[in-house]
């Protein structure tokens, strides 16, 4: 058994892993049950659930390193901006 004791796993980077690995369960399932048809949105490129998923994590982490430089570690309202822009990748792009 690999010792793991190095990465110094916290509660907060386990959660993190575990939504990640949700998300991936959860788009795979959507993608047995319904398959995907790409749509244009106001990016006006044809995207896909997946490509949505990816686009809004990446932009999460965008406003968050940006909260982080510019506001300070008081991470709630990123937090808060990040799920708004999700919603709106997923619903309009």
């Amino acid at each position: 058994m690999p010792d793991f004791a190095w990465m110094a796993w916290t509660w907060q980077t386990a959660t993190f892993f575990a939504v990640i690995a949700g998300l991936l369960a959860l788009m795979t399932a959507l993608a047995v049950s319904r398959p995907e048809t790409e749509r244009v949105g106001i990016l006006r490129i044809p995207t896909t659930r997946g490509d949505r998923l990816f686009l809004t994590l990446v932009g999460a982490a965008f406003i968050n390193l940006a909260w982080l430089g510019l506001v300070g570690p008081s991470l709630e309202w990123a937090l808060a901006l990040s799920l708004v822009y999700g919603a709106v990748m997923f619903r309009f792009a």
